[in-house]
């Protein structure tokens, strides 16, 4: 028996997720929270150095973003 969730989607319709599965995040979204979080952050980032737990972090996120682009 599969899970379902459901999602709003950008122009208000609701679609079923399957369960255990990521939403996709659109261009305008993710553009969005990259200027968001960046204004956030921004003097935080300037003043103190990357930690070593940030730097394992993005590359697993690079690493993870590699191996999709591979598989499609």
């Amino acid at each position: 028996m599969s899970r379902t969730t459901d999602r709003t989607t950008d122009i208000g319709q609701t679609d079923v997720v399957p369960s255990g599965t990521l939403p996709t995040i659109t261009e305008n979204t993710r553009a969005h929270l990259g200027i968001e979080l960046r204004s956030i952050y921004a003097n935080l980032c300037d003043t103190q150095p990357i930690t070593d737990a940030q730097v394992d972090l993005l590359l697993r996120m690079r690493h993870k973003e590699r191996d999709r682009r591979r598989a499609a």
